[in-house]
């Protein structure tokens, strides 16, 4: 297996605080589905006012 750089990994950006996150071993299977950059930020939700 190839090994990738850490700039060459995806990103997107948390629905719960709008930061970008980059791509994580532990999501491979189901990084579509990903949403929050953290455990955090998922039980906080998504914020009301943004």
């Amino acid at each position: 297996m190839k090994m990738r750089k850490k700039a060459d990994l995806p990103s997107k950006t948390c629905v719960g605080c709008g930061l970008p996150f980059n791509w994580r071993k532990k999501w491979q299977r189901d990084w579509e589905q990903v949403k929050f950059c953290s455990e955090r930020c998922r039980r906080a939700g998504t914020p009301a006012g943004r």
